[in-house]
């Protein structure tokens, strides 16, 4: 990462260079870092505010085909004829997708974008799924779109701040 860009307009966190909950603190504080985790990590954890304003997720989260249980549940379901796919895969992905979804929406006055980087979302017949599981919201394709939104809402957020900062 640091090789590709050595000097990025925001600061940048990654899992791994720090503890846990370090990361989650300078996270918060900075309000405008981008932090680099894998969907584990994210499991548990509250961030609220602008300090987390875009969820990008690479891909679908279906889980690993090489996982012995998951392996074992599927051979399972075939062999009382099921499809294993449609019964178990797509069921447990979407859930995934929809916990991944909630790290961004977690009060009343939260907004943002969710970035979903997989094509199939569009490719499969199995992505209106993930779709229609999704809180009803906008589906973009110009990320411009997505930028002036963040712009609008985070514009209209800091006079109100500096308002209530001036209050107290």
């Amino acid at each position: 990462m640091h090789a590709r860009f050595p000097n990025p307009p925001f600061p940048v966190l990654v899992q791994g260079e720090a503890p846990r909950e370090a990361l989650l603190n300078r996270f918060r504080e900075l309000g405008n870092a981008v932090l680099l985790a894998t969907g584990s990590f994210w499991e548990g954890v509250d961030v609220k505010g602008e300090a987390l304003s875009i969820v990008a997720i690479d891909k679908l989260p279906f889980a690993s085909p090489d996982d012995p249980l998951l392996k074992a549940r599927l051979e399972g379901i075939r062999r009382r004829g099921g499809n294993p796919f449609f019964e178990y895969q797509l069921p447990q992905a979407v859930l995934a997708l929809k916990q991944g979804v909630g790290r961004l929406i977690r009060d009343f006055d939260d907004f943002g974008v969710i970035v979903i980087g997989d094509p199939r979302l569009k490719t499969k017949a199995y992505g209106r799924v993930f779709l229609e599981a999704l809180p009803p919201s906008p589906v973009i394709a110009e990320s411009a779109v997505g930028a002036v939104f963040l712009a609008e809402r985070l514009a209209r957020l800091r006079p109100a701040m500096g308002l209530a900062s001036q209050a107290t």
